[in-house]
């Protein structure tokens, strides 16, 4: 590595219990650690924020709604439609 393009680590003292709080709620609000939120949340302000690709969460409340059982089932299904029919494609 190129000297000045090291990781470097920052120790936070005395931030207000308001602050903490609005951290602890990104970190939460968006699924990732609070040292990734602070990280996330300065990128922002000082413009050097990578442009991410839109996060969509419509279907979140389906994830685990299904047993076991019925995840294969589905997955089973789905094995015989992936099934290429050869004649077609020649």
């Amino acid at each position: 590595m190129q000297w000045g393009m090291q990781m470097k680590t920052l120790t936070l003292r005395r931030l207000r219990p308001e602050l903490a709080r609005a951290i602890e709620r990104k970190a939460h609000e968006v699924g990732t650690s609070l040292s990734g939120a602070v990280l996330a949340l300065l990128e922002q302000a000082t413009g050097l924020s990578k442009k991410r690709k839109a996060s969509h969460h419509d279907l979140d409340r389906f994830f685990g709604a299904w047993s076991a059982e019925e995840a294969r089932a589905f997955d089973r299904s789905l094995s015989r439609q992936r099934r290429i029919d050869r004649e077609l494609w020649t």
